[in-house]
């Protein structure tokens, strides 16, 4: 039981950093953090005190996260993102998930807590399976988490790194997979498939979704999509050759955040990605080998959120 106390003090001793930098240095009003902070007034209005009290305010925040939250808001002005979360870089291990993963499992969490019903977009990816194997048991009977990517692997097997049955063990809310493949084998399956009464549905559904996380990949040699059967090396290559850098659901795009024309796209069983306007889509994603696929995504924009790290957000404002 101890050890449970210390972890939910740390959350709180977070949660207070947090809400006193928005405060004392961003200038938010209480209604400003508690909606960023997705708490009450009161809430806010709290963990802004318990900052002072436990002396974490004094000329400047005294808590690590106050560079990574510098580092967000950052993030937010130079890309005109309405989202972005960083965490520290651990110094020994550059590259590790677990940081954006823990992370990305306290927004999850911080959706799947609201007692009105929502329902939430979510991709694939090993930061976001990371993110959801973190999150705490809960009851979501009210909420409904629909898949933006096929859940099928290339030999009928369930994709590894899907997450919608993860999280539908996690949370018991509604959750309603994509019952096709990844990437068609030929445009024509595609156009078959597409006309499937419960890949309508779905595409409905995702429709409704004010929130949507997802991962993205690169397409270097590890290209999660080459090393889990979606494409071969000669169709990496054609995507490579056409300049390519990323991908998100399967979609594949260019240095300029622009989709390739042709090629895996005329394949791609993924919802299309969603228009900005409408939806806030988080993209949680760290690491050297993301940077360019990173980057495209949130300058044309392709997303309009990111949770990353010290390090990749540093390389991408040093380029910005």
């Amino acid at each position: 039981m101890a050890q449970q106390r210390d972890g939910d003090d740390n959350g709180k001793l977070e949660d207070a950093a947090r809400a006193g930098w928005l405060y004392y240095i961003a200038g938010n009003t209480q209604d400003q953090i508690a909606a960023k902070l997705g708490v009450s007034r009161q809430s806010a209005q709290r963990l802004v005190s318990l900052a002072i009290s436990e002396r974490l305010i004094k000329f400047e925040l005294d808590h690590p996260i106050a560079r990574c939250m510098a580092l967000g808001d950052e993030l937010e002005r130079s890309f005109g993102l309405r989202f972005a979360e960083v965490v520290p870089t651990d110094p020994d291990r550059p590259n590790a998930l677990v940081g954006v993963s823990r992370a990305s499992a306290t927004q999850l969490e911080r959706y799947l807590r609201a007692s009105a019903p929502v329902t939430l977009g979510i991709g694939s990816g090993r930061t976001l399976k990371a993110a959801v194997d973190q999150m705490s048991t809960m009851e979501c009977v009210q909420h409904r988490i629909v898949s933006m990517t096929g859940s099928i692997a290339p030999d009928g097997a369930a994709a590894y790194f899907g997450v919608i049955f993860n999280i539908a063990d996690k949370t018991k809310a509604r959750c309603y997979p994509f019952p096709v493949p990844v990437i068609a084998s030929s445009a024509e399956e595609r156009e078959t498939l597409m006309r499937q009464p419960l890949v309508i549905s779905n595409l409905k559904r995702i429709e409704a979704a004010e929130t949507i996380f997802l991962g993205i990949g690169g397409l270097g040699a590890n290209a999660p999509l080459l090393q889990d059967g979606f494409l071969t090396q000669a169709e990496l290559d054609g995507l490579l050759q056409a300049g390519a850098v990323g991908e998100i659901t399967g979609w594949v795009f260019n240095r300029r955040g622009e989709l390739i024309e042709g090629l895996t796209n005329d394949r791609v069983m993924s919802a299309p990605l969603p228009d900005l306007k409408s939806k806030l889509c988080i993209i949680t994603a760290v690491g050297e080998n993301k940077l360019n696929a990173i980057r495209a995504a949130i300058t044309r924009p392709l997303v309009n959120g990111l949770i990353t790290d010290e390090a990749t957000a540093e390389a991408l404002l040093g380029a910005a």
